[in-house]
């Protein structure tokens, strides 16, 4: 058995760097390429693409990547793993073998099924949106399929919707022999995995304090060197850009999280027992993380078709620009009819300082000429109309198609996944013994710290806290993070759910959860129902809560003066 398995990650978006792949191969040495490209608006994409074209459904940009790297992988044993297979993980099978014997490889690939819902014995089960049956229903699968393709000699996995991290879990099982039920190593693996998927996002890539790396542009992409107690390392080829640090590590481990009790098909990982500690210049020792038996259901993607949506954005300057807006409000109703003829109908003002704003229509219906052309033409009318200044930022004849997003929970023993080879070889994937897990205890906010004496300075939050956030479906989080357990006591009795209502408007109305990290300094916050019914239908300017963590660190408050003079004297 091997001390260490290092696995490299090449892509975390479908439309990340093209040259990753190769950077990672030719960089050094590496056991396991790994890429993720799916998310849960990239499944209605993949499916928009299979409309045009039934062979379609994958992410054709791994064919590209593999036209670079393959011979190289096979001449040196390194094995890739990926979930580009999308909505056809046996096409893009094929066509990697097409690639590949053009190119005079003879790779042994294999493909992992079971994920597709829609053709199955569950479809009934499954929930409709406004009448209408889901487009996609992919269940997120484990890790154990790739351990079995692996194991059976596999070259090349390609799979399809499987969760981000069971990329790396599923390698780690089969280098390592770990057993189903390994469930401290198997967590281990899991945040591993949660670490690298986003590609250069543990690497220095949005990260809250880049004014402190010495090469923030083009940052190389991450490695996790597995142990086999399920520990690891994570680090980047030697030389390339970015930086390694506990604190960009704190930070893709809060992305798009949700409870401390992170669920995978595998394994229940404790978040909130992750320990993080440098191991050296670009090195973080990633250890501890505790695990609990598998859920007993999984998760399912449903995208369904949401209809047509246009917009038009008018840019307000000058003075009086409370006034303006509300002209302009009332000029649209009036040209369009306002809420009742459409299906959706919502303005938003973004103010940007007393002269400068912008008013944003957005109107959403079944029918594409509603919100096309005559939505169009209508607005267009008022331009010489309209208050003073009046102009468009952008505006389109054309409505767009939107997706729904939306998910639910199926039996785990009821999803029947297989990896397949190419001579019709299927190996059944097995099942995590189920365990009827006791419920973790509700979290308790710890006691309120001594509060820090001296006088408070009015300043940005982010002065003194990281952040980074994103999207889980309709929901946004918001993960906070202090460097030093001075900042952290002060984090932690400071900014409550009250408190993040007052610095985030739009969360006032919204239900809001909130985790303690101590561990990790950090604060992890949901706000539930901000982002409507996914990225692909909401109608915010950053429909996946990207800039929702600068935002708030932008935020003035009190913050102690002593801690404040620390971080000067970093």
């Amino acid at each position: 058995m091997r001390d260490v398995l290092r696995i490299a990650n090449c892509s975390g978006f479908y439309g990340d760097r093209l040259a990753a792949a190769r950077e990672m191969v030719e960089g050094g040495p590496i056991d396991v390429l790994t890429g993720d490209y799916l998310a849960e608006l990239t499944m209605y994409l993949l499916w928009k693409a299979r409309q045009r074209d039934p062979e379609a459904g994958y992410a054709v940009s791994f064919l590209a990547q593999m036209r670079e790297v393959l011979g190289t992988c096979l001449e040196r044993g390194i094995k890739v793993v990926v979930n580009a297979g999308g909505l056809n993980p046996a096409g893009l099978a094929g066509k990697l073998g097409e690639l590949a014997a053009a190119a005079g490889l003879a790779p042994r690939i294999a493909y992992i099924e079971g994920d597709d819902l829609l053709g199955g014995d569950l479809v009934g089960d499954l929930p409709a949106s406004d009448g209408d049956r889901p487009v996609t229903a992919n269940a997120y699968l484990g890790g154990w399929g790739i351990a079995q393709a692996l194991g059976a000699g596999a070259d090349v996995v390609i799979c399809g919707r499987v969760t981000d991290a069971s990329l790396v879990v599923g390698p780690a099982a089969w280098a390592f022999g770990w057993a189903a039920d390994d469930w401290d190593r198997l967590a281990g693996a899991v945040a591993a995995g949660h670490i690298i998927e986003c590609g250069a996002q543990a690497t220095g890539g949005n990260y809250a304090f880049f004014t402190e790396l010495d090469r923030p542009v083009h940052p190389g992409f991450p490695i996790a060197e597995l142990r086999a107690d399920g520990s690891c390392v994570i680090t980047k080829h030697e030389g390339t850009g970015g930086a390694v640090t506990v604190d960009t590590v704190t930070a893709q481990l809060l992305y798009e999280t949700d409870s401390p009790a992170y669920l995978n098909p595998d394994v229940v990982a404790r978040f909130d027992t992750v320990r993080l500690a440098p191991d050296g210049p670009d090195r973080v020792l990633v250890s501890g993380t505790r695990g609990e038996p598998a859920p007993q259901t999984l998760k399912v993607c449903l995208n369904y078709r949401g209809g047509h949506r246009n917009s038009a954005a008018f840019m307000l300057t000058g003075l009086d620009i409370e006034a303006k807006a509300a002209f302009a409000e009332a000029a649209l109703l009036d040209a369009t009819g306002g809420p009742a003829r459409f299906a959706a109908y919502e303005t938003r003002l973004e103010r940007w300082n007393d002269t400068a704003a912008r008013l944003t229509l957005t109107v959403k219906d079944p029918d594409p000429h509603k919100v096309g052309r005559a939505f169009f033409t209508t607005v267009v009318g008022t331009g010489l109309s309209g208050y003073p200044g009046l102009y468009l930022e952008h505006f389109s004849p054309k409505a767009e198609e939107y997706g729904v997003y939306r998910h639910t929970l199926v039996p785990a023993d009821a999803v029947r996944a297989a990896a397949v080879f190419p001579d019709g070889e299927r190996l059944p994937v097995p099942r995590p013994p189920v365990i009827p897990a006791q419920p973790s205890p509700a979290p308790k906010d710890s006691a309120p710290s001594a509060p820090l004496a001296g006088p408070t300075v009015l300043a940005p939050l982010g002065r003194l806290i990281g952040a980074r956030s994103g999207d889980k479906g309709g929901d946004a989080n918001v993960g906070l993070w202090a460097r030093t357990d001075d900042a952290y006591a002060w984090l932690r009795d400071f900014l409550d759910v009250a408190m993040l209502r007052e610095l985030l408007p739009e969360a006032a109305k919204l239900s809001v959860s909130r985790y303690e990290l101590p561990n990790l300094r950090a604060l992890n916050f949901v706000v539930h129902g901000l982002l409507g019914e996914g990225v692909a239908s909401s109608t915010r300017p950053d429909p996946q809560a990207k800039s929702l963590g600068e935002f708030l660190r932008a935020r003035s408050v009190e913050i102690p003066a002593t801690l404040l003079s620390a971080v000067k004297a970093r």
